[in-house]
């Protein structure tokens, strides 16, 4: 019996959107349990040649330059979000309007305000909703979860996340549109701190209180050309010079409502990581740390009662832990970034076609939001700050 098709249309063909459109064609192939077949239908993106070049490539049968027409389109199922993010709650009050489910790479528009009128907005719609926040899946993370929910570690006392970016190092890097508030709204915390949080709360729980500070290491940029990206190099022959006006490092104590205490920190400007998404945690009878630049490897301390392992030990990631043998077989072959967002996208498909909602969803965007609203409030009065839930979540 054949499979049902679900129309697939990507708003935002930028880096990112070509991802997301990668990570559909191949679900099929890494997944053949998927309950319904993507079918990618159409593509939009402001600038027209990148439009029509990425329609070809990756195989939507038609490109718009107006997002509207691609959710006009009875043939789209899901409507699936790679834009700028003062674009996101336009785009998600016209798609859930015409009954699309939303895909929406984080933070899911660009205030904390935003976030919760988009949960609202989908929640009244009855339209399911997905985040990007694809760290999540990242099978020796799966692993780290699965740990901490069985108990193995004890009760949570410590953690300590961090996203150390080298992005935004180079001063002469293009203002693209993450540097500016108009545009991106927060910036590290927004482009890179969301992930930070959301986690924290993944793994440990919610956040009962924090206090916070901001700050803006390189204060202006040289211009972007129309449609580059945060990781193009910089022009060193132009003299123009634009402001940056968000934030390049954000840094938070936290105390889980849990009782555990950590550190959470984000910075797109740091120079020496390149891209470390990473945490350290641990429990009353054991620990655990993960980096994403070695995404394949968990560093496990679990002593048995004798202390004869008393010690870290290495996990090398294998198709014993979740995922993982959808790609590779045996022991030490390891998975990419994109590896991560096929496993998202077929979260999200499995949803849509059993109609049943799924995390990380708008909810957990709005709690992330949250805790994003009580860094601000706390870097601008200089003092902790509880978190205030806004009941979106």
């Amino acid at each position: 019996m054949a499979k049902p098709r679900l129309g697939i249309g990507v708003i935002g063909m930028g880096w990112m959107g070509e991802v997301h459109s990668r990570a559909y064609r191949l679900v099929p192939e890494r997944f053949p349990d998927v309950p319904a077949i993507p079918e990618l239908v159409a593509c939009s993106d402001a600038l027209p040649q990148r439009a029509a070049t990425m329609a070809g490539r990756h195989g939507f049968t038609h490109s718009h330059t107006d997002w509207h027409q691609l959710i006009e389109d009875p043939a789209i199922d899901i409507v699936d979000i790679t834009t700028p993010n003062d674009l996101h709650l336009e785009i998600v009050q016209a798609a859930a309007a015409a009954g699309k489910h939303i895909n929406c790479e984080k933070p899911v528009g660009r205030i904390p305000a935003e976030t919760a009128e988009i949960v609202r907005i989908v929640r009244e719609a009855g339209v399911l909703s997905f985040v990007g926040f694809n760290y999540r899946w990242a099978p020796m993370v799966l692993h780290a979860r699965n740990l901490l929910q069985s108990g193995r570690l004890g009760a949570i006392t410590h953690y300590r996340g961090r996203f150390f970016s080298m992005y935004g190092s180079d001063p002469l890097s293009p203002l693209s549109w993450r540097y500016q508030e108009e545009h991106g709204g927060y910036g590290a915390l927004n482009d890179i701190m969301a992930h930070v949080i959301d986690m924290a709360l993944y793994l440990v729980g919610p956040i009962r209180r924090l206090v916070s500070q901001s700050h803006r290491f390189i204060t202006e940029r040289p211009p972007a050309p129309a449609g580059s990206s945060h990781y193009a190099g910089g022009d060193r022959l132009s003299e123009e010079r634009l402001p940056v006006t968000n934030e390049d490092y954000v840094g938070a104590l936290v105390e889980f409502t849990n009782g555990a205490r950590g550190t959470l920190e984000a910075s797109r400007t740091i120079f020496g990581p390149k891209n470390q998404m990473a945490f350290e945690l641990n429990g009353e009878s054991g620990a655990l740390a993960w980096d994403f630049e070695r995404m394949n490897e968990l560093q496990l301390f679990l002593p048995e009662a004798d202390q004869t392992h008393d010690g870290y030990t290495r996990l090398v990631g294998g198709d014993r832990y979740p995922h993982h043998g959808n790609f590779n077989p045996g022991e030490g072959s390891g998975l990419g970034y994109e590896d991560m967002k096929i496993i998202e996208a077929y979260q999200f498909l499995k949803a849509v076609a059993n109609d049943e909602p799924v995390a990380p969803g708008f909810s957990e965007a709005a709690a992330v939001a949250e805790v994003s609203a009580a860094m601000v409030r706390s870097w601008q009065s200089d003092r902790w700050q509880a978190i205030q839930a806004s009941g979106a979540a």
